[in-house]
């Protein structure tokens, strides 16, 4: 599959991307490129391979996983330390509601 000019243009148009006309002929090539990997890809032979959640041959469930624990964090003084302004243990903010 090919993408002419004018297809390119209104893909960067729905894409909301401003393309300059001299733009235009180095995307396409870039698009066609994209396409052609596509195409590549769909010609692999995939039957009688199981899909899989993710990289890991055994699944999410091998993966090790954490304890979800509930804590406050307990580090307002390093989490402000950077803060612009501070009031007490809040970042202070200015007033958005007159």
């Amino acid at each position: 599959m090919s993408l002419d000019t004018a297809t390119v243009r209104r893909v960067a148009a729905l894409a909301r991307i401003r393309l300059e006309e001299e733009e235009v002929a180095r995307v396409q090539g870039e698009l066609n490129g994209i396409l052609g990997w596509i195409e590549q890809l769909q010609a692999v032979n995939t039957d009688g391979v199981e899909p899989m959640a993710g990289g890991n041959p055994e699944g999410i469930a091998a993966m090790p996983l954490r304890d979800d624990v509930v804590t406050d964090g307990g580090q307002a003084a390093k989490v402000l330390a950077n803060a612009p302004d501070r009031e007490g243990e809040y970042f202070g903010v200015p007033k958005v509601v007159e």
